[in-house]
């Protein structure tokens, strides 16, 4: 069961979570899930090895894919045109530059991230997408995913790419999501969740915080928090392939999860991509 930590507690853990990715939207050298990893920023064969399509990366504003991404959303949300999108935890961009292709010139991404230099990546980039697309529909909001600066029933999807498991209070966050989505809106999240619980040397690990590890729950745990606000056909679907991808393309994070695991253990006994579907149901 998720205990919420004190409010003190709580703004430790974002601050962690703000250093760390601060640190990685300045640097030219970002990460797979983390600080110090495999991938190089617009690189983009994470991003393949967990499906997204080739005309979806092509083009993309630079410095959008920083390589943060363990599945997704986009895809999982069949977006349509006209549809107004919430990316929570957005980042350089790269879902709502993807998302804002696919809703057009009628529809609008909205994407909330609580550090500033993220959100200063992305909204640099948004006259390149602007140029590329001749769309004006996206638009960045500083702000956290667990008090977000979106009005009741104004999204259509809500998407969010491994980044609720960095939350300090996950049911605080699906709440919100339930506040802003429309009757019959839906959500389409991937994110990281365990298959058992860490090893307690793993979990103490400020890497494995900003490396979208240490703050993860269990896949069940995760299943009551959505019944919880009260959306409805609900779907986990739990993709273990990415975790061992990660490890055999040697991410150097990665790595360091593997040598603290008990002899003959792998990451992906405990953890694995989760993509959840809901919706919240029409009154």
């Amino acid at each position: 069961m998720t205990v919420t930590p004190s409010l003190k507690d709580q703004e430790a853990v974002r601050q962690k979570v703000r250093e760390g990715y601060g640190s990685i939207a300045q640097s030219p050298g970002t990460s797979c899930c983390g600080p110090t990893s495999c991938c190089s920023a617009d690189d983009h064969r994470s991003a393949q090895a967990i499906g997204y399509a080739e005309e979806d990366l092509a083009g993309l504003p630079t410095g959008a894919d920083m390589g943060l991404s363990c599945g997704n959303p986009v895809a999982l949300a069949t977006l349509k045109p006209g549809e107004v999108v919430v990316d929570l935890g957005s980042g350089g961009g790269f879902d709502v530059f993807i998302a804002g292709r696919k809703v057009g010139a009628t529809g609008r991404v909205i994407g909330v991230d609580m550090t500033a230099e993220m959100l200063a990546k992305a909204r640099n980039n948004i006259a390149v997408y602007e140029k590329q697309t001749g769309f004006s529909n996206v638009e960045f909001r500083l702000g956290e995913i667990e008090h977000l600066p979106i009005a009741d029933h104004s999204a259509d999807v809500v998407i969010s790419n491994c980044v609720i498991n960095l939350s300090p209070n996950k049911p605080q966050v699906w709440s919100e999501i339930a506040r802003v989505l429309k009757p019959g809106g839906r959500v389409a999240v991937s994110d990281v969740a365990l298959l058992q619980p860490l090893p307690a040397e793993i979990s103490a690990m400020v890497e494995a915080l900003v490396g979208c590890i240490a703050g993860a729950v269990l896949i069940e745990e995760t299943r009551r928090m959505v019944i919880a606000v009260g959306l409805i056909d609900i779907e986990l679907e739990s993709r273990i392939g990415y975790v061992d991808s990660m490890t055999n393309i040697q991410d150097p994070l990665y790595q360091k999860f593997k040598a603290a695991l008990p002899a003959g253990a792998k990451l992906s006994d405990y953890v694995t991509s989760l993509a959840v579907f809901a919706r919240k149901p029409v009154f």
